[in-house]
């Protein structure tokens, strides 16, 4: 049955970065249609009333509606590790990370691990994600079974390692051809799971390994590509000595082919202007991890040289090494960062909102599905209501008009004020008041 939802609607059809704070399409008493999994229509309450009179309604006096969040970055084995302090990049992989990731060869708790893991995306507003999956066939299996029973838009794969890393979680280079190309036959396509080859990175990955991912990116040109780049100058440093041949740390990737419009590459931080300027050529994205970027110790992300080479960028909560799932969270850690590098990047919430769903949408090539609240597009979408008495329902009772209000949202909204959560026209969330 179609349904029309009335709330404050917030969304960003087009860039703020192009076309300035006019690209915030907002409407104080806005609603939108849905049926049959998509939008049929949206905007101002009255016109939107007008066209379809006789829709069941749903009012929320109080909250907004808001495309639904889009993360780009994100390891479902790693909840249990979020808040893990005191470690750089490598040594919080060895000490905390990988021991915890080997508990996924128990099918049990990679069962309970995947549940948990869609189940709090959900609670946060995130209906899409591109999700860095688990070393073990049959927990990669089970995190797309459940993801598929929720119709969640998810794009994942197996995690492939052959190299410093732990036995527990190596892999060889025909398991890691075999079980990829098994994972993509099964999976890649259906509904609305995508596939992605994802090396964890040059670091636990030897040339040989490398060139078997370059060869199930041809053999299957519509997957993706996903890992991790520049993240850490140790890191860095270590892939430096293990490829010594390579110019750089992207190198390392493009001699394998795996740098193109399909590739999402995670954090991104320490780059030089002439990768930025091969990563824009190849048509490649980068998903910005903020919250992690901070909390590992890692460094400050130069946005603005991404924007000026005009390369596709989403947001990534990068749970475990990020501190939550909420893409709020991430814009406002995203929005502190710039305010403190030299020369960053002065985000506005425009910008945030952009960031956290269509600008993610486009980095993972679905932004013609997705993203925003266009007709036609998937109908997946967010309620979120500030809860009573809190310092956020001050603060929005206050503010001067819609980019004020939405500002407020990113410094202040989580998990709890997220009242409802639509995926595919369907209700699966729902948050509950005591």
């Amino acid at each position: 049955m179609p349904q029309l939802i009335r709330a404050h609607l917030l969304h960003t059809p087009e860039s703020p970065f192009e076309n300035g704070t006019g690209a915030l399409h907002s409407y104080s008493d806005g609603a939108v249609v849905i049926d049959k999994g998509a939008i049929q229509a949206s905007g101002n309450y009255k016109d939107v009333k007008a066209q379809f009179p006789d829709v069941p309604e749903k009012h929320h006096p109080n909250a907004f509606i808001l495309p639904g969040f889009v993360d780009c970055h994100v390891h479902f084995p790693q909840i249990a590790v979020i808040g893990a302090m005191g470690m750089e990049l490598l040594d919080w992989l060895e000490k905390r990370t990988f021991p915890e990731e080997s508990r996924l060869a128990d099918a049990t708790y990679a069962k309970e691990t995947a549940q948990t893991f869609l189940q709090t995306m959900l609670r946060n507003g995130t209906t899409t994600a591109m999700v860095f999956g688990a070393h073990f066939l049959n927990a990669q299996n089970v995190l797309f079974e459940e993801a598929q029973k929720l119709n969640l838009n998810i794009i994942s794969g197996l995690v492939t390692s052959d190299q410093n890393i732990p036995d527990s979680l190596k892999t060889t280079l025909e398991k890691a051809y075999q079980e990829n190309k098994t994972l993509i036959e099964k999976w890649h396509g259906k509904n609305t799971l995508r596939y992605a080859v994802m090396p964890r990175f040059s670091v636990t990955c030897s040339d040989a390994l490398l060139e078997v991912c370059g060869t199930l990116m041809a053999e299957h040109p519509d997957v993706y590509f996903h890992t991790h780049i520049n993240e850490n100058p140790s890191e860095i440093a270590f892939v430096k000595e293990l490829f010594p041949w390579a110019e750089d740390y992207l190198a390392t990737y493009e001699r394998y082919n795996l740098i193109g419009k399909r590739s999402v590459l995670a954090h991104n931080v320490h780059v030089s202007d002439d990768a930025l300027t091969r990563l824009a050529k190849a048509e490649a994205a980068i998903a910005h991890c903020p919250s992690s970027n901070m909390f590992i110790g890692s460094g400050l992300f130069d946005m603005r040289r991404h924007l000026e080479h005009k390369i596709r960028l989403g947001l990534g909560s990068d749970v475990g090494g990020g501190t939550g799932f909420s893409l709020f969270k991430e814009g406002l850690m995203a929005y502190q960062m710039q305010m403190l590098k030299e020369d960053g990047y002065r985000l506005n919430s425009s910008e945030l909102l952009y960031l956290a769903t269509k600008a993610g949408a486009e980095a993972l090539g679905l932004d013609n599905q997705l993203g925003d609240l266009q007709k036609g597009k998937r109908a997946d979408l967010v309620i979120v209501e500030a809860p009573k008495d809190s310092t956020l329902s001050q603060a929005l009772k206050h503010s001067p008009n819609e980019e004020a209000a939405l500002s407020s949202l990113f410094t202040l909204a989580r998990e709890d004020c997220i009242k409802e959560v639509y995926v595919a026209g369907e209700s699966s969330y729902q948050r509950n008041i005591l």
